[in-house]
């Protein structure tokens, strides 16, 4: 399609690795290229390019994206037109309506050819963007076990992200489109993307609360993490705020503010929130606090579910809808809220690292992690099965023990101490309080702790299996395969 559609890919399959493995590593993003040539501008028409070429898929499962557009178009109706627009202007409007057309179309066809051939994956589509004769659409593809377990907002839109995954999903393919229409312009020796991971997962949070707010209310994120900042009299932020439109039937009026505070006075609305306590919150539309109230009972025939941030911590805070946490932040930057390990996720992963592994193995590693999980001051759980030779070798860095089969009570206790417990998957313990090494690696995450970075550059560069549960202090638990 163009000189280096292979160098966009290779970028766009890397920066979606460097996104989505800071939210969930069991994601798996996967990202091709589709291109659709232009009848204007080709010789041929009906050709279609993937790019990778690959097993999965062919061209010819595309080939009728156009014709399913077109029916997306007769099913739909006629639409508005915006008749005073410039007509330059109106004909990129009609263009931009049936980009969007092939956008639905392409991730159709690709529901259905996973759903037909069982595959665990998702699939996303970009707007397509029109390259040298092709339409060209991003497809980024995530484990849809993974994806579909975590909780979603209800009244899905077009563009309306239903939860953090899906609005990081949403920012990611933003920018693939922006950098697609530079694409042929790219210099070669230069990334496609690179933008930092960390900046694109506070947009896709500020996209979220965009979404939440009353009226589209911007500045909500922002202002949430501006009050989590600071202090009263030397006290953390800890306290809850209802998001809801004001007059909410929902919500009972406890204290009602002459004049509303702006949310951007994050000083006053810190003062403010000491006021809250149990089931008494501050009551906000997203532009101004407005005084205090509470969410009238479940069982009341005005009850809805709203949104709720609960500030739990100095630079910390959650947003959550009818009791699920949809995104924590801390230090301003949105995490998915991994709280206590799934069960199954942890087995599934177990298996993958170690195929030999029985149930009753299985069963009994995943009581050591829940122990290892409800450790207050962070963690590492190291397994592999080259605990005796690592604990060996990390002599000078580590307190080895008699090899013994680790408990869950004594595990309570040995994490007691800085640094992690080395065990076998049989939980044979080598070695307690071990200070691992590794290779430095792009994987990285200059916004978490040494904790997660050293068991991270351990894990990468490890030479036997290993999974390793990392608890750290802020309550982030991630499971790091090897």
């Amino acid at each position: 399609m163009w000189e280096h559609q292979s160098l966009f890919r290779v970028s766009a399959q890397l920066f979606a690795e460097g996104v989505f493995n800071l939210l969930d590593r069991s994601l798996r993003p996967e990202v091709f290229l589709l291109g659709l040539a232009s009848a204007k501008e080709t010789d041929e028409p009906d050709a279609v390019v993937l790019e990778p070429a690959m097993l999965r898929y062919s061209p010819n499962d595309f080939q009728d994206i156009k014709a399913d557009a077109a029916a997306l178009e007769l099913d739909k109706g006629p639409q508005d037109s915006v008749y005073h627009l410039h007509p330059n202007d109106h004909d990129r409007f009609e263009k931009q309506h049936w980009y969007e057309l092939v956008c639905q179309a392409t991730e159709s066809k690709l529901n259905i050819l996973t759903a037909s051939r069982h595959e665990n994956r998702r699939s996303f589509c970009s707007t397509p963007v029109s390259l040298q004769g092709y339409l060209v659409t991003v497809v980024l593809q995530l484990a849809s076990d993974c994806y579909d377990n975590y909780y979603a907002l209800p009244k899905p839109g077009s563009g309306r992200p239903a939860n953090l995954p899906h609005a990081a999903v949403l920012e990611f393919l933003h920018d693939c489109t922006r950098a697609l229409r530079e694409a042929d312009t790219a210099d070669n020796d230069q990334p496609v993307l690179d933008r930092d991971y960390n900046e694109l997962l506070r947009s896709a949070g500020r996209r979220l609360m965009l979404r939440v707010a009353p009226a589209g209310t911007h500045g909500l994120y922002d202002a949430c993490n501006g009050v989590a900042a600071l202090r009263h009299e030397g006290d953390e932020g800890i306290g809850t705020m209802l998001i809801s439109r004001r007059m909410h039937p929902a919500v009972v009026p406890v204290l009602t503010l002459e004049t509303p505070v702006p949310m951007r006075d994050h000083r006053s609305i810190r003062k403010l929130l000491e006021l809250s306590e149990g089931h008494t919150a501050l009551i906000s539309d997203a532009s101004h606090v407005f005084g205090l109230g509470q969410l009238v009972p479940e069982s009341d025939s005005q009850y809805e579910p709203l949104v709720t941030v609960h500030f739990t911590n100095h630079y910390s805070w959650e947003m959550s809808h009818a009791g699920n946490v949809l995104m924590r932040v801390v230090s301003n930057t949105p995490r998915l809220p991994q709280g206590r390990v799934a069960a199954d996720n942890f087995a599934r992963i177990l298996r993958i690292v170690f195929p030999s592994l029985d149930p009753d193995s299985i069963e009994y590693l995943w009581d050591l992690a829940q122990q290892a999980t409800s450790q207050p001051n962070g963690t590492i759980l190291v397994i592999t099965t080259g605990a005796a030779q690592e604990a060996k070798r990390l002599t000078r860095q580590s307190f080895r023990v008699v090899p013994r089969i680790m408990t869950p009570s004594v595990l309570r206790l040995v994490t007691n101490i800085d640094g992690a417990v080395l065990i076998e998957p049989n939980a044979m313990c080598h070695a307690i309080g071990v200070i691992l090494d590794g290779l430095a690696t792009d994987k990285g995450d200059s916004s978490r702790g040494a904790r997660f970075n050293g068991a991270l550059r351990y894990v990468n560069s490890s030479k036997y299996p290993v999974l390793a549960v990392v608890v750290s202090e802020d309550g982030w638990i991630d499971l790091l395969p090897s």
